[in-house]
C-alpha cells in the first residue's frame, strides 16, 4: 500500500479501494493494480483494498448488502476519509453508499478527472478538464451542494434551496456551453497547426497511460519531455523532429495516455489534443511488456482509437520495457500474438535502431511513383518535388518536362494543376510526353 503526503504537507486522505469485478472485465493482474496506481497519482494514502465479482450491479449500491457491510468496518478500523470505487457509479448509488458509510465515496471518473486536473498545464488541456469535469457534476448537483443541507428546506430541497439548485444548474450549463465554443475554437486552430505541417511526414505515439511513450519520445528526439512513473504524467501533446536514418527528418509527436473504461467526455474534451494522432501518417501503439494486462491494455487503447474514428490508421505496435525482468518473461507470449510488433527498451536503447528501420519502411508504403509533366519554367514545383519525394528520372520535350517521381500519396493530389498532368508511372516505360503546342498554333 502507498503513504503519501500531498505536495503542499498536508496529511494525504486515506482511502479504501474497491472494484467490483464484472464479467467481461477479468484481468490476469491484480485487480486493485490499476486504482492503487490511479490513487498513488492523486496522492491519496491506501490502507484498505476490496474486490467482489458480480454478474451485474446492485441498483441501490452497486455491490452486494453483505460486501456494504463489510466495507463499512474496513472504514471505520482503518478510519479511512474516503472510499473510491475503479468503477462508475450513477450519482444515486454514491448517495446511497456515503449515506451507508458515512464518507465521502468517489467512482473512477472523477479520480481520474481529479488527476487531469492537477497534471492539467497548458491553456487547452485546462479548458478540456474543466469541460469534462462539468458535465461529470451537472447531474450530481443535487448531492455536490451539501451546504443546502444546513437550510430547514425539507427532504426534497423544496423553497430557497430548490431555488438554488436551479440556478447552480443554469449556470453550469452556461459554462459548459462556453467551454465547447471555446474548446471549437481551440480544434479549429489545432487543426490548421496540424495542416500547416502537412509538408511533413507525421508519427504520432498513442499507448496506454505509463507504457513510456514520453521515455521513448526522449530516447529518438532528444525532446526532453516530462516522463515519469506515474499515471498520466502527459496531458499536452508535444511534437520533435525525429530524424529516421535513409529516410531524414519526420515530426514524432507524444499524447495523452489511454486507460481502461476511459470517460466518453473525456475523450470529447480531449480531441483538440488528440488532432495531432488523428491526422499522423503513421501511429506507433505503445505498450508495455512488462505489465501483466498488457492484452487487456492493448485491447484498451485500440477500443479508444475506434471511438476517435482512427482505429484504421497505419498503426505499428511497439512492445516497450522489455529490459524489465518481468517482461522478458512474458515477451514470447506478447509476440506470438502479435508478431509484427517491435519490441524495444527506450529506457537501455536496445531495439531503437530496428524500430527506426521499420518506421522507415512502414511510411515508404505510403509512397506512390508518378509521372509529373509540367513547363520547363515552373521550378516551383520542381523544387517541391525535390523537397518532399526523389525525382527518379527527367525527360523534356520542347519547353515541357516530364519527371518520374516517388512522393508520399498525400501529396500526389495536390500537383494537379491547369499547367500540370500527374500519372501513374509504369515500371519500363519511358515518361510519357504530351507535345507542347507552338505559339503559332501550328
Amino acid at each position: 500500500m502507498y503513504d503519501l503526503e500531498r505536495a503542499d504537507g498536508v496529511a494525504s486522505e486515506r482511502a479504501v479501494l474497491v472494484r467490483i469485478v464484472l464479467p467481461n472485465q477479468l484481468f490476469d493482474a491484480d485487480p486493485l493494480e490499476e486504482i492503487e496506481g490511479l490513487a498513488a497519482t492523486a496522492k491519496v494514502r491506501v490502507v484498505s483494498g476490496l474486490t467482489q465479482r458480480r454478474t451485474s450491479p446492485d441498483a441501490a449500491t452497486f455491490m452486494g448488502s453483505g460486501k456494504v457491510d463489510e466495507l463499512k468496518q474496513a472504514v471505520e478500523g482503518y478510519d479511512a476519509d474516503v472510499v473510491i470505487f475503479d468503477n462508475d457509479l450513477s450519482p444515486g448509488q454514491v448517495r446511497n453508499l456515503e449515506k451507508a458509510l458515512d464518507v465521502k465515496v468517489l467512482d473512477r471518473t472523477e479520480l481520474i478527472l481529479d488527476i487531469f486536473a492537477s497534471h492539467a498545464k497548458t491553456y487547452e488541456a485546462r479548458l478540456a478538464v474543466e469541460l469534462a469535469q462539468l458535465e461529470y457534476s451537472l447531474p450530481r448537483l443535487k448531492r455536490m451542494w451539501t451546504h443546502l443541507s444546513r437550510m430547514k428546506m425539507g427532504i426534497g430541497m423544496r423553497g430557497p434551496g430548490e431555488k438554488q439548485l436551479e440556478t447552480d444548474r443554469r449556470l453550469v450549463e452556461k459554462r459548459i456551453h462556453d467551454l465547447r465554443q471555446e474548446l471549437r475554437g481551440v480544434e479549429r486552430r489545432r487543426e490548421r497547426e496540424v495542416a500547416a505541417r502537412a509538408d511533413h511526414m507525421t508519427v504520432s505515439l498513442v499507448g496506454y497511460t505509463n507504457a513510456g511513450k514520453s521515455t521513448l519520445m526522449n530516447a529518438l528526439t532528444d525532446a526532453g519531455v516530462r516522463a515519469e512513473d506515474q499515471l498520466f504524467a502527459t496531458l499536452d501533446t508535444r511534437t520533435r523532429k525525429w530524424q529516421l536514418p535513409t529516410w531524414g527528418p519526420v515530426l514524432l509527436s507524444d499524447t495523452v495516455g489511454f486507460i481502461r473504461d476511459l470517460p466518453h467526455h473525456l475523450i470529447a474534451s480531449f480531441r483538440a489534443t488528440l488532432e495531432e494522432a488523428r491526422q499522423a501518417d503513421l501511429l506507433l501503439h505503445v505498450a508495455d511488456a512488462g505489465n501483466a494486462a498488457v492484452y487487456d491494455q492493448i485491447s484498451s487503447v485500440y477500443r479508444v482509437l475506434g471511438e476517435l474514428s482512427i482505429r484504421e490508421k497505419d498503426t505499428l505496435l511497439i512492445v516497450n520495457q522489455i529490459d524489465r525482468p518481468e517482461a522478458r518473461e512474458r515477451l514470447p507470449g506478447v509476440l506470438n500474438r502479435y508478431p509484427n510488433a517491435v519490441a524495444v527498451s527506450a529506457r537501455t536503447g536496445e531495439g531503437l535502431d530496428r524500430l527506426a528501420v521499420v518506421v522507415s519502411d512502414a511510411l515508404s508504403r505510403t509512397f506512390q511513383e508518378v509521372d509529373v509533366e509540367t513547363g520547363i519554367e515552373n521550378g516551383r514545383l520542381m523544387a517541391y518535388l525535390a523537397a518532399h519525394g526523389e525525382i527518379l528520372g527527367r525527360r523534356y520535350n520542347g519547353d515541357r518536362a516530364t519527371l518520374h517521381c516517388r512522393l508520399p500519396q498525400k501529396y500526389v493530389g495536390r500537383l494537379v494543376s491547369p499547367d500540370t498532368i500527374v500519372r501513374p508511372h509504369v515500371d519500363g516505360a519511358p515518361p510519357q510526353v504530351t507535345p507542347t503546342p507552338s505559339s503559332n498554333g501550328g
